[in-house]
């Protein structure tokens, strides 16, 4: 049974030229066969065949004469001399305007023209880029006061072409141990570029300070004279020593905080969190111990454990 051209592209008998072309647009970016070249060969066959069959629905009904002709006396009007090959490219018969085109000038030989018809189709995968060459990994451990203020240390490392080479490696204010810096380029070559350098940073430990985010704590000793009566006394911090100011009638053990006086990142600062504990002199002559007894007689009144429960 002859094919009904106006079937083939699902639009009716009285289709307008552009409801033919809309028609036409749409099927063959379904059935066009970049869009099954991964399919099996039935598939692709199918589809082949059912390209070429709306290729030539549309030959003829986009030509006003081959339509009316068609119209008139069906498929077969070829046959009695009205129109020659339906894939001849006559005017009418391009949907893209009123020249020859040729389906693999459209298309491309790979896909690529029907892709940017259509709006979409196969892709062509991409060549994979040159590898680059492989990461390093360095350790470096640097001092507490590096890492709470920032600053530079001095990396040597095997680049893998056999050469030692050493490089300068910028510690940002506040690193924590473990973090790792990474330095674009400094790793091994490839032929995509170099690789990164990775260098893990490990903190050694202070004999004083320690530290939690970006707060710091640390404990200053201070006098019984200092504790009972209130004094002012130096800290040395890592941004110089400053004047602390220790209440009378400190306990030991009582905490201050002071603002803002922590490791100070560009973004926002922690707090200093000093520790006051009273220091008794290990040796201590008569007349030390003849004035702790009198303090002691002094405070037998008022009970240091008073609030001691369990």
């Amino acid at each position: 049974m002859a094919e009904d051209y106006y079937n083939t592209l699902g639009v009716s008998r009285s289709a307008s030229g552009e409801e033919l072309q809309k028609a036409y647009r749409k099927l063959a970016a379904k059935y066009h066969p970049d869009r099954h070249a991964e399919k099996d060969d039935k598939e692709r066959d199918k589809a082949k065949q059912q390209f070429q069959k709306i290729q030539q629905a549309y030959d003829v009904l986009s030509d006003p004469k081959k339509r009316q002709m068609y119209d008139q006396m069906g498929p077969d009007f070829e046959s009695m001399g009205g129109g020659g090959n339906p894939f001849g490219g006559a005017a009418g018969g391009n949907p893209f305007g009123g020249m020859d085109i040729d389906l693999g000038q459209i298309f491309g030989q790979g896909g690529g023209g029907f892709d940017q018809m259509f709006g979409g189709g196969r892709q062509r995968r991409p060549s994979a880029p040159p590898a680059r060459g492989q990461n390093l990994e360095q350790e470096i451990s640097v001092p507490f006061a590096t890492a709470v203020l920032g600053g530079q240390y001095q990396v040597s490392y095997d680049r893998g072409n056999g050469k030692i080479e050493s490089l300068t490696v910028k510690i940002p204010v506040g690193i924590e141990s473990g973090k790792k810096i990474r330095l674009k380029g400094q790793g091994r070559s490839g032929p995509g570029g170099a690789g990164d350098l990775m260098v893990k940073v490990n903190v050694t430990g202070h004999p004083h300070y320690s530290r939690s985010g970006l707060n710091l704590s640390v404990t200053a000793p201070i006098t019984l004279l200092e504790a009972t009566q209130g004094a002012k006394i130096d800290l040395p911090t890592p941004h110089g020593t400053i004047a602390v100011t220790v209440p009378a009638g400190t306990s030991s053990g009582k905490s201050l905080r002071l603002k803002n006086m922590g490791i100070k990142t560009p973004a926002r600062s922690g707090d200093l969190i000093v520790k006051l504990q009273i220091v008794i002199p290990e040796s201590l002559t008569e007349q030390d111990k003849e004035l702790l007894e009198q303090l002691s007689a002094a405070w037998e009144s008022h009970d240091a454990r008073t609030e001691l429960v369990w």
